[in-house]
């Protein structure tokens, strides 16, 4: 018994970290668009490193946006040469209250608060994910846990049997 639930333990953690493997990426943004015009640029750098150290090369960033009425519009950043640096032109079209999302390209979207366009600046937006780290950590965190409970009630299980006495035959 204690066998198979050391081959379920392994197994249960063994998945989620073969499900993640190198699969996360971190974008810092070099600018923020809030006090932005309606109709002018902002223009913006994203760095775009794998697992928050890395510069990642190669892949297609891009900048997501939800206007007022739901306008939506697309925008791709460019390489800019330097290792895991990419550059957009960002028009919006409209003054409003803008939501903005960053597609790294490579595994997720990071979404950050939103903005006031075209009006009095708002206040400073902050990453709704802490800064485009994701929250892949935090499943794999859950997933540990989960899996140290039940390893725990396992062994306390075993315990339990062993100390209970056997019925003569």
């Amino acid at each position: 018994m204690i066998r198979a639930t050391m081959v379920t333990l392994a197994l249960a953690l063994a998945v989620p970290a073969a499900a993640h493997a190198g699969g996360w990426a971190t974008v810092g943004l070099s600018s923020l668009p809030d006090g932005t015009q309606a109709g002018q640029p902002w223009v913006v750098e994203l760095t775009v490193l794998q697992h928050g150290r890395t510069p990642l090369d190669g892949v297609q960033p891009r900048i997501l946006l939800t206007g007022p009425a739901g306008a939506r519009r697309v925008v791709a950043a460019d390489p800019t040469g330097a290792p895991g640096r990419y550059r957009a032109r960002v028009v919006f079209p409209t003054a409003g209250r803008w939501r903005f999302a960053v597609d790294d390209g490579f595994t997720q979207t990071h979404t950050y608060a939103p903005v006031r366009i075209g009006g009095e600046p708002a206040a400073p937006a902050a990453a709704a994910d802490g800064g485009g780290g994701g929250t892949g950590w935090l499943a794999a965190l859950g997933v540990v846990a989960a899996a140290g409970a039940l390893f725990a009630l396992v062994a306390l299980l075993s315990r339990v049997s062993r100390r209970a006495p056997r019925a003569a035959r």
